[in-house]
C-alpha cells in the first residue's frame, strides 16, 4: 500500500457510497462526494492563481463546511483556519503574518476579516454552502472581479508542501507560526487512527473547534482516513450534546476536560440516551484530565476514557493511554503514540526512567521548525529532538506523567510547586467540581500559590476549609495562600483552562 503522505492519498480509502460527513438535521456527504469536492476546490483555487506554497486563511463558523473547506484547501495549498471570534486587529496580525493570498468566508459574512483582507489586498473568496448535496458541500466564488494570474504551482500538494499553518497560543510572547507539511498531518492522522483502531464502522461526533489542531486532526482527519464518518456540530453546546448523540449515534467522541466535565454534569438526566447509544471509547486531550473525573465518566458512560497528550508542533498526538485490554494508567498520558518520546535534561542528555526532565519528541508528525524564527528554533530543537516545554517523568513501562508546564511551575521563593499536583489534591474534596492552580505575584517570595475553584452544584465550602483540607495532604509551601470561588473559570478559545495570565485576568496581578 502506498504510504499516505498527502491529504488526497489519506482520504482515498473510504468507499465511494459510504457517508463521510453529516451534520445535525442534514444529509450525508459520501466519501466519493468529498473527494469530488476536494478536486473541484483545487481547480477553483488554481483558477484564482492560488496553488501549492500559497496561504489561504479560512474564517468560517464551526460545522461541516469548515471541515470540508479545511480539507479541500489543505489538499492544494496551505490552509490557515482562524478563530471567527477574532477582532479586526487580530485578523490584521494573522493575515499579515501568514502573508495570506486568499481569505475564505461564508457568503453574506460580516466578519471583520473581510475589511482587513480588502485593505491588505488579500483575495476574498466566498463559500456558498450546498447542504442539499450533502453536509459540507459548497462552491467557491472569487469576489475580487480581477483576473488572476496562473497559479505558480498548480495541482495537488506534495508530501513536503505545507498543508496547515497554525499559530502557537502566544500567552507569554508573540505567537509563533507553526507550518505543518502534508506528511506531518497525514502521519498524525495515521497515528491516531491506528492507536484508536478506527475503522469504517466508526462514527465520530465532533464538538471541537476547527481552528485548532485537536479538532482538525483527531476530530476530522483521523476518522475520515479510516473510511469512517464524522458528525460535524456547530461547536460545543452542553444543552444539545445528548440530542446530537441520539441523532448521530456515535461510537466515540473527543473533547477537552472542561467539555467532558460539563457533559458529565448533564449525564444524569440523559441516562436513556447514554444506554441506547453505547460508546466504544471516549477520548480526552489538550489539557490534563483529573483522575477523579476520568473515573466518573467511565462509570457514567460504561466506556473507557483514553487520555492523549498533544500539541500543535506535533500535528497533535504525541502520547496516549491505550485502549483495553492494554493497560491504562490514569494520571499518566500513556505511552508514545506516534513519535519517539523521551525525557531530556537541561544540557541535552536523555534521562533514564524515573528521572524528571523536559519531554522531547521526534518523528514524521513533528514540524520541521517555526517559520521565520531562528531564535525559537535554536531553543526548541536539541540533537534532532523537539523540546515540548513540558516537564515530565517516564516509568519503566514507558508511561509518561506530565508534572507541569515549565513556564507554569510556581517558583515560591525558590521552592518549586507543580500546579497539577495541587489540582489533583483539591479535586479530591467532594465539594469541588473544577480547579486551576496558578501563580499569584508576591512582594517577597516573587510568586505564591493561588487556586480558582468552581464548586459542585448545591455544595458549600470556605477558603479556610479548603486550605485545611489541602494542608493535610500537601507540604505547607504547596498549600494555596489565595483561593477564589468562581461560577466559571476563564477559558481560552478552545475551551482549555489557562494558568498563565490567570492572575491578571482575575485582578490579582
Amino acid at each position: 500500500m502506498t504510504p499516505q503522505r498527502t491529504l488526497i492519498d489519506l482520504l482515498s480509502t473510504g468507499a465511494d457510497a459510504a457517508p463521510a460527513l453529516t451534520a445535525p438535521g442534514g444529509v450525508p456527504l459520501t466519501h466519493g462526494g468529498l473527494r469530488a469536492l476536494v478536486a473541484d476546490t483545487g481547480r477553483a483555487l488554481n483558477a484564482m492563481g492560488i496553488g501549492r506554497g500559497d496561504r489561504v486563511a479560512i474564517v468560517l463558523p464551526n460545522g461541516a463546511e469548515m471541515a470540508t473547506a479545511f480539507i479541500a484547501v489543505a489538499a492544494y495549498a496551505g490552509s490557515a483556519p482562524l478563530n471567527p471570534a477574532y477582532r479586526a486587529d487580530e485578523f490584521e496580525f494573522y493575515l499579515s503574518d501568514l502573508n495570506a493570498r486568499g481569505l475564505v468566508v461564508e457568503a453574506g459574512s460580516t466578519s471583520a476579516a473581510i475589511v482587513v483582507a480588502r485593505r491588505l489586498g488579500v483575495r476574498i473568496i466566498e463559500l456558498q454552502p450546498l447542504p442539499a448535496r450533502g453536509a459540507g458541500a459548497f462552491t467557491l466564488r472569487d469576489t475580487s472581479g480581477a483576473p488572476a494570474a496562473a497559479a505558480a504551482q498548480p495541482g495537488p500538494a506534495q508530501p513536503d508542501d505545507v498543508a496547515l499553518v497554525l499559530h502557537t497560543s502566544g500567552t507569554t510572547s508573540r505567537p509563533k507560526i507553526v507550518p505543518l507539511s502534508q506528511a506531518n498531518v497525514c502521519a498524525s492522522a495515521r497515528n491516531i487512527r491506528g492507536f484508536l483502531s478506527l475503522s469504517a464502522a466508526d462514527r465520530g461526533l465532533n464538538i471541537m473547534p476547527l481552528f485548532h489542531i485537536h479538532g482538525l486532526i483527531a476530530g476530522i482527519l483521523a476518522p475520515l482516513s479510516a473510511g469512517g464518518q464524522v458528525c460535524c456540530t456547530p461547536g460545543f453546546n452542553a444543552l444539545k450534546f445528548f440530542a446530537w448523540m441520539e441523532e448521530a449515534r456515535p461510537t466515540w467522541y473527543t473533547a477537552v476536560p472542561t467539555m467532558h466535565q460539563t457533559i458529565l454534569a448533564r449525564a444524569a438526566n440523559n441516562r436513556a440516551v447514554i444506554e441506547a447509544n453505547p460508546l466504544r471509547f471516549i477520548r480526552s486531550s489538550s489539557s490534563a484530565m483529573p483522575t477523579q473525573v476520568i473515573r466518573e465518566i467511565e462509570e457514567t458512560f460504561g466506556a473507557p476514557l483514553v487520555e492523549s497528550y498533544g500539541m500543535t508542533e506535533a500535528a497533535h498526538q504525541m502520547a496516549a493511554n491505550p485502549l483495553p485490554p492494554a493497560v491504562r494508567k490514569p494520571g499518566t498520558v500513556g505511552i508514545a503514540a506516534g513519535p519517539d518520546v523521551a525525557i531530556m535534561d537541561m544540557q541535552g542528555a536523555l534521562l533514564p526512567a524515573g528521572e524528571t526532565g523536559e519531554i522531547v519528541i521526534r518523528g514524521e508528525n513533528v514540524t520541521r521548525g517555526y517559520e521565520n524564527n531562528p531564535k525559537a528554533n535554536a531553543e526548541a530543537f536539541t540533537n534532532g529532538w523537539f523540546r515540548t516545554g513540558d516537564q515530565g517523568v517516564m516509568d519503566v513501562d514507558g508511561y509518561l506523567t506530565i508534572t507541569g508546564r515549565l513556564k507554569e511551575i510556581i517558583n515560591r521563593g525558590g521552592e518549586k510547586v507543580s500546579p497539577r499536583e495541587v489540582d489533583e489534591v483539591l479535586m479530591d474534596h467532594p465539594a469541588v467540581a473544577q480547579v486551576v492552580t496558578f501563580a499569584v505575584p508576591h512582594d517577597k517570595l516573587g510568586e505564591d500559590v493561588g487556586a480558582a475553584v468552581v464548586l459542585r452544584e448545591g455544595a458549600s465550602l470556605t477558603e479556610k476549609e479548603l486550605r485545611a483540607f489541602a494542608a493535610e495532604r500537601l507540604a505547607d509551601f504547596k498549600v494555596p495562600r489565595k483561593v477564589l470561588f468562581l461560577d466559571e473559570i476563564p477559558k481560552g478559545a478552545t475551551g482549555k483552562l489557562q494558568r498563565i495570565g490567570l492572575a491578571a485576568k482575575l485582578g490579582l496581578a
